[in-house]
């Protein structure tokens, strides 16, 4: 899908309880450009991904990114911080996402396997990559995917070149427990002691969905001043209320992983874990994924949506300021990035 078709009710819900609350600048830290040529049909290639972001959009051009905020954010101005899929062919996916941020004069990141030379990095940021994006699928073919570790797929050397340049770490935590996970969390703290000086994003909140994810994690991480969260993807108000208060809003950017946002849905919490209701039929037969469920209801939004009306109820319940929300939605990105995006 080329875009957004939004309806009647996509439209009020915006005009109703986003347009006013957020910023007229917004940066979107986390989103995937891919082509459908640079998609990999291997069964190996998709280790610990769920399979239902494909049932909405197989691939997003530069071009397609660019309409659907136009579309999505009527009199604001965005601007997205690039990178490919961590499941495609790498080398083309990192070209096309460097050859779009060259062209609109934005960073983008560099999608990294567990045994990228440290030297193909450092020519990578050379070549105009402000970060690296590692990926759990990316780990050694032997690991099953729910003993996969951080630093099987981030190495310690990866880190350390980061550390020495102050680079950007788009982090996406593997493990089936997520944000509570110890062995995750041990390796959290590690990375913020020993690489204070890389800029490492834990996306998603940890891939906090539903508050069964998050155990002891926002004590434990409370004194880890230097990691960064996003919450990306996520629609979970208590989350985000969560992460802002230990982290504080310069230490939180926002992030939609567009094209999957695209889709229109809302979350349930299902007994401990994260359900997207769907219209029927919409996304074809989702029967076999525990992390859909179908409904006859017509007045559904647009994930993107779903995840920033959730944003603001945490604003309002942590008493952000218009300049926080701002901070959160634009300025620190630049900070992060060191970029001008406007």
């Amino acid at each position: 899908m080329f875009g957004i078709n939004l309806t009647d009710y996509d439209k009020k819900v915006y005009e109703e309880k986003l347009a006013d609350f957020l910023p007229d600048k917004i940066v979107d830290c986390h989103i995937h450009l891919s082509l459908l040529d640079q998609l990999i049909d291997d069964p190996d290639n998709h280790k610990g991904l769920v399979t239902w972001p494909s049932l909405v959009a197989p691939d997003m051009t530069i071009e397609d990114m660019e309409e659907s905020y136009l579309q999505m954010f009527p009199g604001k101005e965005v601007k997205a911080v690039l990178m490919g899929s961590p499941t495609c062919e790498l080398p083309k996916t990192n070209t096309y996402a460097l050859e779009c941020a060259k062209s609109r004069g934005v960073p983008a990141f560099y999608c990294t396997k567990w045994n990228t030379p440290v030297e193909e990095i450092e020519k990578a940021l050379k070549d105009g990559f402000s970060g690296i994006k590692p990926y759990l699928n990316n780990s050694p073919l032997y690991i099953p995917r729910n003993e996969v570790r951080i630093f099987d797929f981030l190495t310690p050397e990866h880190m350390a070149y980061m550390d020495k340049v102050s680079g950007v770490v788009m982090l996406h935590i593997p493990r089936s427990l997520r944000l509570k996970d110890p062995v995750n969390l041990a390796q959290m703290l590690e990375i913020n002691e020993k690489y204070p000086h890389a800029k490492v994003i834990i996306a998603h909140v940890g891939r906090a969905y539903v508050e069964e994810d998050f155990g002891n994690a926002f004590e434990v991480l409370k004194d880890a001043k230097n990691l960064y969260y996003d919450f990306t993807a996520n629609t979970l108000d208590r989350a985000m209320e969560e992460v802002i208060r230990m982290a504080g809003p310069r230490r939180v950017l926002f992030g939609s992983d567009m094209p999957i946002t695209k889709m229109r849905m809302y979350r349930i919490d299902a007994g401990g874990y994260y359900v997207n209701v769907v219209p029927r039929g919409l996304y074809g037969d989702v029967s076999y994924d525990k992390n859909m469920r179908e409904t006859d209801e017509k007045d559904i939004t647009i994930f993107m949506y779903e995840e920033l009306m959730a944003f603001r109820r945490a604003s309002e319940k942590l008493g952000l300021s218009k300049e926080d929300v701002a901070d959160i939605m634009c300025h620190h990105a630049e900070r992060v990035f060191d970029c001008r995006f406007f």
